[in-house]
């Protein structure tokens, strides 16, 4: 007897998708390192190897360096503290403020590793320490990074009224800089997007019965309840305070390494740029921006967005990557430890936590028996 070898036609579909899942996984995980490795050797490629090492060795003040770091510590339980106010609007029971620190430091650790891991991580930490569903912590999450989006434009329209002329000499000096100048000012391009964005909102409503149209939509729905919890939540006035500190800090953490460098330094003690303020601006939003390339942790977009920024104002493609690599790697150290920090933290109070846990889940089935 023959057996026959034809599959049918939903085995071949769930093959195909399994296929597409294994793929868009090892994307996923292998893009980044790409565009991370990439980046760097194109780095290495620009710059004198010797000289930016003589200026890593010889050229750094690094009490500055230490500074930063810190500055980069207290930005992360700032944001920390925020993200809590987002939770208890959510529901979720007030946390200590050491663990809501502990989440955004595992975050920034895992990030180095996987771009938006430490998203995962940390709503899932939370999700499981106090017993909350997981798709309400990822709502504030994502209202989180919502608002930090919106800081980021602020930011990006700050920097466009008073550094006008870097960005003209980006605009007129670099290719890039000219092509953007034609894209936003050709009439072309916008009704284009108007009509693209159009088309969005048709295929959305034809579509709408869809698994992945409902997907989609689920997911800007979340995005959008946990921003809106941020307009009628206890603590709105605190959450703007903190939202503006963390981000007072990130452009300290940059024009402070300012200081350390001697070419930098320059752009604070002998020009026009209000004590540097202008430059470090520049290279803030230049840095920021590039961070939603994905990569490990910044590695390679943001230090090429820095070293080209740094260009601007007339400093050396070697020192700008002397002073990316320095900040960067100096950065990286302080979130790894930092995140040392949190996996001993969570190990030492684990035990606890679950009786916490245990204890509060028992006295809210009591409440509910005796109502």
């Amino acid at each position: 007897m023959q057996t026959s070898s034809n599959t049918s036609p939903s085995s071949s579909r769930s093959s195909r998708h399994d296929r597409l899942a294994i793929v868009s996984r090892v994307l996923k995980y292998l893009v980044p390192i790409v565009v991370s490795g990439g980046l760097i050797l194109w780095l290495f490629h620009k710059v004198n190897i010797h000289q930016v090492e003589t200026i890593i060795k010889q050229g750094v003040d690094y009490r500055y360096i230490i500074v930063m770091m810190a500055l980069t510590v207290l930005s992360h339980i700032i944001r920390g503290i925020r993200w809590g106010i987002q939770l208890r609007a959510a529901g979720i029971p007030r946390i200590p403020a050491v663990a809501e620190s502990v989440s955004i430091f595992g975050a920034y650790a895992l990030n180095l590793v996987f771009p938006f891991l430490g998203e995962a991580w940390r709503c899932v930490y939370i999700s499981r320490r106090e017993g909350a569903k997981l798709s309400t912590v990822v709502g504030t999450d994502l209202g989180d990074r919502a608002s930090d989006g919106i800081m980021i434009l602020m930011i990006m329209i700050l920097t466009m009224f008073v550094a006008h002329p870097a960005i003209e000499h980006f605009l007129d000096r670099y290719p890039l800089g000219e092509a953007i100048d034609r894209v936003t000012t050709n009439g072309v391009m916008w009704i284009c997007i108007v009509v693209v964005l159009a088309l969005l909102v048709a295929a959305d409503y034809r579509f709408r019965d869809t698994k992945f149209v409902k997907g989609v939509n689920a997911s800007i729905l979340r995005m959008w309840n946990g921003f809106k919890v941020l307009f009628h939540m206890k603590g709105t006035g605190l959450y703007i305070v903190l939202t503006f500190g963390i981000w007072i800090c990130y452009f300290f953490e940059t024009y402070v390494c300012f200081f350390a460098f001697p070419f930098t330094r320059e752009l604070i003690t002998n020009s026009p740029y209000t004590l540097g303020l202008i430059p470090g601006l520049v290279v803030f939003v230049f840095g920021s921006c590039s961070m939603a390339v994905p990569s490990n942790g910044g590695l390679g977009p943001w230090n090429v967005a820095v070293m080209f920024a740094l260009s601007l104002f007339g400093i050396s493609n070697s020192d700008g990557a002397a002073y990316s690599i320095v900040c960067w790697s100096f950065q990286a150290i302080i979130l790894v430890a930092s995140g040392i920090f949190s996996v001993i933290y969570i190990m030492l109070n684990h035990k606890t936590v679950q009786r916490q846990l245990a204890a509060r889940r028992a006295a809210e089935k009591t409440e509910g028996e005796k109502n």
